[in-house]
């Protein structure tokens, strides 16, 4: 077992050998060569019989230099330092999977081959109404919703069961083709989506009937979305893969549910907060007396001092929302109207004259101080 091991190790080339560089080579001249000796190799630019064993090699060696751990080690111990460290197997993989891995350092290169393993699905959104209680507990709601989906006959493959798909040949299966435009002396290039195929690769001989070859179709999704408490209106959930598919079909977009939070007759968020306005009377204010006020579960009774002023705040712990975060529910304050009738009775507005007749300014201490300021300001004492 140790000498196939050894022997194995042996056939192995030096990685700095592979990628042409030295010992003392920095990581953007690593990945230079690397990125050259991949385009080099690559099957689909290299015909020659090897190419495929010496991309694979290239991509090996990069892995290991690339990675500061793994390059120290195989500096120490070459090849064998390596074992048991988890270096990929790029023998057994094929070309695709390995630009999988690296396919960031390679942009269009290869024309659409990239852009179709990195395609995605497509995103959708929709909303989601809860009201302030919900958001106190959190809830879990049901949502209804359509999408384009694949289609239930074919299976998103546009086909009629039973029937083939062929490869493209007009983009090699790729489902893009290079497309070259001259203005003048100037040439450029552009990969596209193939007009044959229409991007997916393959040509159906006999389309599926339900979707008339398209692989999609209008259905309808139910799922079921946690909405945390504490959550903000216009906040949103991202349900992963339940959006609708790309064009290829490799991968599903997500859903983004926005959370909108339905206004409350008594109550105004202010952050973790909820304010309350409270009318209260004239009389009720100069008096004092008990209220009872809203919140979101029960009534609570609140004392009026005797003598609250209009915009009086009065607080209640912990009778707000919750924080997302810590869990901690915020306060209900309520903010004192004094509300000043706008008709009296005859018996009323005598009440009162005789009520202003009496009126002391020194219990009005706020009055008080203002009047004797403009006294003094016009009398000349508080001129300057």
């Amino acid at each position: 077992m140790l000498r196939a091991l050894e022997a194995m190790v042996a056939q192995k080339r030096d990685y700095y050998e592979v990628l042409g560089v030295s010992r003392g080579a920095s990581p953007d001249e690593i990945k230079s060569a690397y990125r050259k000796a991949a385009l080099q190799f690559h099957p689909d630019r290299n015909k020659e019989a090897g190419a495929e064993e010496r991309f694979k090699e290239a991509a090996e060696a990069y892995e290991v230099l690339s990675d500061p751990e793994k390059r120290a080690r195989y500096d120490r111990h070459g090849h064998a330092g390596l074992e048991g460290v988890g270096v990929h197997d790029f023998g057994g993989m094929n070309v695709e999977d390995i630009f999988s891995i690296f396919g960031d350092l390679f942009g269009d290169a290869f024309g659409g081959r990239m852009r179709r393993r990195a395609d995605r699905g497509i995103d959708i959104q929709t909303a989601i109404e809860i009201d302030l209680r919900e958001v106190v507990t959190g809830v879990e709601k049901t949502l209804r919703f359509e999408r384009l989906d694949f289609c239930e006959r074919c299976g998103g493959q546009g086909a009629e069961p039973g029937s083939r798909r062929r490869a493209c040949s007009t983009c090699g299966g790729y489902g893009q083709v290079e497309q070259q435009t001259q203005m003048g002396f100037f040439v450029t290039r552009q990969v596209v989506d193939c007009p044959r195929c229409d991007g997916r690769g393959a040509i159906v001989e006999k389309p599926c009937r339900t979707c008339d070859g398209q692989g999609r179709q209008r259905r309808e999704r139910v799922v079921q979305v946690k909405v945390p408490a504490g959550v903000h209106d216009g906040q949103s959930i991202r349900l992963r893969g339940e959006g609708e598919p790309s064009a290829s079909g490799s991968a599903r977009g997500d859903l983004r549910c926005v959370i909108r939070v339905k206004d409350h007759p008594f109550f105004q968020r202010d952050g973790d907060h909820l304010i309350c306005v409270l009318p209260v009377s004239f009389t009720q204010a100069a008096l004092g007396g008990q209220i009872d006020v809203p919140t979101l579960t029960d009534p609570a009774p609140i004392r009026i001092a005797p003598g609250t002023q209009h915009g009086t705040t009065i607080r209640l712990p912990g009778k707000g929302l919750p924080n997302m975060r810590t869990g901690r529910r915020g306060d209900q304050i309520i903010q004192v109207l004094v509300e000043i009738p706008r008709r009296l009775t005859r018996e009323q507005e005598e009440l009162l004259r005789r009520f202003a007749a009496t009126e002391d300014r020194s219990v009005m201490p706020e009055s008080k101080g203002f009047f004797d300021r403009v006294r003094e300001y016009f009398s000349g004492e508080g001129k300057t």
